[in-house]
């Protein structure tokens, strides 16, 4: 990376699955994402709980004596639903509420294999940063060929002129964590000309408080 400027990223905020997957590469994967998070002194952000992919990172994260936080819907903690988070936890009334809070609190985002809640919380990630609403990398760990499918229909919908190519390079791909990580240290935010005038300071004129649930 000689001669790339360098972000500080302190805090990563891991979306993925609270199942395992059908392939133990993934369940791999998560520890080895948390073992490279730890050795590389970077704190843990992510749902909470210690279920499937989730438990996974977020065990390997805390066993290298990094920081983790889980940020959790209360709805979730009743009978122990998702199993006991392992690190500090903050509890929020609603979803929206709790990626709001993991969107302020992280400095960057990757998303392992998952289910239609990471593809969310992904993509939102991704509308928020094309809105101007945050500039920090975004990435997903394309374990075994797990993205394929998604990052080619992100790129059939650049050529049918959906997404622009600016925008495409919000979102950032590897196939190994230290490559990503890499990756994500050495993004540059490209704001689109046109929504970089959009203000979403709650002291705005334009707009009275901030609205994080507009979506493209």
């Amino acid at each position: 990376m000689e001669g790339v400027s360098v972000r500080k990223i302190k805090k990563i905020c891991v979306f993925c699955g609270a199942n395992s997957g059908k392939d133990v590469a993934f369940v791999n994967a998560a520890f080895h994402l948390g073992e490279v998070l730890g050795k590389r002194k970077i704190d843990l952000v992510y749902g909470g709980g210690k279920l499937g992919l989730m438990g996974c990172v977020s065990t390997a994260v805390a066993q290298h004596e990094r920081k983790v936080l889980g940020i959790i819907p209360s709805a979730f903690t009743i009978n122990n639903l998702v199993g006991e988070t392992c690190g500090k936890e903050i509890k929020v009334a609603t979803m929206q509420e709790r990626l709001v809070m993991m969107m302020e609190l992280s400095d960057a985002f990757i998303a392992l294999p998952g289910g239609f809640g990471t593809l969310e919380e992904l993509f939102q990630m991704i509308s928020w940063a094309q809105l101007n609403i945050h500039n920090k990398p975004i990435g997903v760990l394309n374990i075994n060929g797990f993205f394929n499918g998604l990052l080619s229909f992100v790129d059939h919908a650049v050529k049918q002129e959906f997404i622009t190519p600016r925008a495409r390079k919000i979102l950032i791909s590897a196939t190994t964590a230290d490559e990503l990580v890499d990756k994500l240290q050495a993004f540059r935010f490209e704001s689109d000309p046109a929504l970089s005038k959009l203000k979403w300071s709650p002291s705005s004129s334009q707009k009275e408080k901030l609205d994080l649930t507009l979506r493209l």
